[in-house]
Formats: structure tokens, C-alpha cells, sequence
């Protein structure tokens, strides 16, 4: 079977993100990209090119990309308000007492080095054994042993 194969290859970086509803080159190089393809044959953006008044329309359009960049910005934070949001109402979050068993996290000292990243994060169980205030708490580990200073 002797045949060419069509491939077809899709940058990121010309597709519009549908949070910010931009693409990744025209928020970093403040300029739309012109893909190859358009180069050898004569679309509509190719056909209207005219050297002299491009770039009078780069200067207007840079003039423009702050206020796009801004616009991006002000949508990402109303996206990320909307996930906290979501997120808030399925947290049914309820106070520690005496008695709770909970994990510890293990902190960058307490790690051990020779494990690198496939480490544990987490260690326990262990047992509140008294409330310390503001997020604070004493522990012990299931045998009983006492942890010497309140955990957060």
C-alpha cells in the first residue's frame, strides 16, 4: 500500500482558551498568529495585508492588549470565585474534638531524604488528645505515645 498519510498537527497556541477566550500567542506576544498554512495561500487575513497600514494597526492593537490582558484577568478570578464557590457548598467541614483520629502532615525536615518525592505526605493516625485553640492540637499515636508539641 503505497500512499501518503495526511497528518494533521493543532498548535495550543491558536486556539482561544475558553476562560479567557484568547489565545496563549496573542496574550504573550500581544499580536494574533498567522499559521503557515495561511502564508502560501491566499485566505482573507493574507489578502487584506498591506505593509504600510499594518503597522499603524500593530500600534492600535498594542494599545488595545492591556485592556484585553485586564479583561482575561477580571474572568480568571470570577472562574476561580465560581470553582471556591462550588467547592464551598460541598464542604461540610465540622470542628476536631478529643478522640478524633487524624493523619499528620509531614513537613520538609521530618521527610526523609532518601525517599525523594515518592515519600508519604501524610503520617498517622493519630488521636487528639486535647484542643490547644486556634487549630492547634495535642496528639498521640495509637499506642498511646504523647507527641510532645501541639500540631496545626
Amino acid at each position: 500500500m503505497g500512499g501518503r498519510v495526511a497528518t494533521h498537527v493543532m498548535d495550543i497556541s491558536y486556539t482561544p482558551r475558553r476562560l479567557t477566550r484568547e489565545t496563549h500567542f496573542s496574550m504573550t506576544y500581544e499580536s494574533e498568529a498567522v499559521i503557515p498554512l495561511e502564508v502560501g495561500f491566499r485566505t482573507l487575513r493574507i489578502g487584506k495585508f498591506i505593509r504600510e497600514e499594518n503597522d499603524r494597526l500593530l500600534c492600535c492593537e498594542l494599545r488595545i492588549n492591556d485592556e484585553k490582558r485586564e479583561i482575561a484577568m477580571i474572568r480568571m478570578v470570577h472562574y476561580q470565585q465560581k470553582l471556591r464557590q462550588g467547592y464551598d457548598k460541598k464542604d461540610k467541614s465540622r470542628p476536631l474534638a478529643p478522640g478524633d483520629l487524624v493523619l499528620k502532615k509531614v513537613v520538609g525536615t521530618t521527610k526523609n531524604p532518601l525517599w525523594g518525592k515518592v515519600g508519604p505526605n501524610w503520617e498517622g493516625p493519630y488521636r487528639i488528645t486535647l484542643v490547644a485553640g486556634n487549630g492547634a492540637y495535642y496528639l498521640e499515636d495509637l499506642d498511646e505515645k504523647v507527641i510532645s508539641h501541639p500540631w496545626m
